[in-house]
């Protein structure tokens, strides 16, 4: 989600420092009652009309195990998730574990479990000549 334009955050001050009440302005601008609200708040608390700036203070949950996991994946690159996970002892939901190799910018593809069709593909499109 991109933040709101300076510009448009200029007009809503102007907005509210001419009367119009926050239900009005919201409607006037497309944006929500409850933004109006909080812009104005943090306005009269800061003076700032600049957007919040998004921290991400999260630590990766298996960033310990970063290396264990590039080294197995290196060694063994067809391993499932719940291989991974098993062979590791790791305790995480499977979509934390695959967050971790993507964060890593690890891919590893999965062999073919049957063997490729020696007639070609299964479906092709009629022949317009007949």
């Amino acid at each position: 989600m991109q933040a709101i334009s300076q510009d448009l955050r200029m007009r809503v001050l102007q907005a509210i420092g001419s009367g119009e009440t926050t239900s009005e302005i919201a409607e006037r601008f497309s944006v929500s009652p409850a933004w109006v609200r909080r812009f104005h708040q943090r306005y009269r608390e800061t003076g700032s009309i600049e957007p919040l700036v998004r921290q991400d203070t999260r630590v990766p949950k298996l960033q310990a195990h970063h290396d264990d996991i590039r080294q197995l994946l290196a060694k063994t690159p067809d391993l499932t998730l719940e291989d991974i996970r098993r062979e590791l002892s790791l305790n995480v939901a499977l979509s934390t574990l695959w967050l971790a190799i993507q964060h890593l910018g690890l891919t590893f593809k999965k062999k073919s479990s049957t063997p490729l069709s020696k007639n070609g593909p299964m479906s092709s499109k009629p022949d317009k000549t007949g």
